[in-house]
């Protein structure tokens, strides 16, 4: 065992791995330590910037969910834009879980997000589902405000790919815009241009959502695939 993977042991909370193995049904639970979000981004502030760091995410693949986990926390420090492209694009496809994606945050990124834009166009053309839902979130954080632009919607419609975490990713990510950029988004559910997987799962975020208005849930509600 090595020294990190000692760390993270001691950090365990047999409690929280039962429910991460639950929440996680696509990760081998033999491979699920149990290591709260918390613990591991405090580990990850104090590996930073050192050499033993440096040596655990030099190595792929990992034995354990949370060195997944850890290793993406570290890189997520990264500062220059193109160091950080290269970490993500060589630790994306060893993910596994919507968990490992979701929680993944580059400060590189969110300092020049509209150079992602073509990262994003390949990790969404990807046969990788998780590449995928994280290219998709990527288009969620960083281009649903003042950077919106109509061409992000459309590639996220364009995504075909019956992996649930996938299409949960799609719907979440056009509830999202529904919320947001309401006008520009409508005419994807009004004209059909989503699969109706995604599409009726949009509209059922959408309609829990405290920032939807009444009015617009109500017609929502009338535009569900039957």
């Amino acid at each position: 065992m090595t020294d990190i993977q000692k760390r993270l042991f001691a950090l365990q909370d047999k409690g929280y791995q039962s429910g991460s193995v639950k929440l996680n049904p696509s990760v081998d639970p033999d491979t699920i330590i149990g290591v709260r979000i918390p613990a591991l981004r405090n580990l990850a502030k104090e590996l930073k910037d050192t050499e033993e760091a440096t040596d655990f995410v030099a190595i792929l693949p990992h034995a354990y969910f949370e060195e997944y986990q850890l290793h993406s926390f570290i890189i997520g420090y990264l500062k220059d834009f193109d160091r950080a492209i290269a970490e993500a694009e060589r630790l994306l496809p060893y993910l596994n879980s919507w968990a490992l994606t979701d929680s993944m945050r580059f400060k590189a990124f969110d300092r020049d997000p509209l150079r992602l834009l073509p990262y994003i166009e390949s990790w969404l053309s990807s046969d990788h589902p998780y590449t995928i839902r994280y290219g998709i979130l990527c288009l969620m954080n960083y281009f649903l405000d003042d950077r919106f632009d109509d061409r992000c919607p459309a590639m996220v419609a364009a995504v075909h790919n019956d992996e649930y975490y996938v299409m949960m990713m799609q719907a979440w990510y056009f509830a999202t815009a529904l919320a947001k950029q309401y006008e520009a988004i409508l005419p994807y559910i009004e004209n059909h241009r989503l699969d109706k997987w995604v599409h009726n799962k949009t509209i059922q975020k959408a309609v829990e959502s405290y920032r939807i208005t009444d009015e617009q849930k109500a017609y929502l509600k009338t535009l569900k695939i039957k």
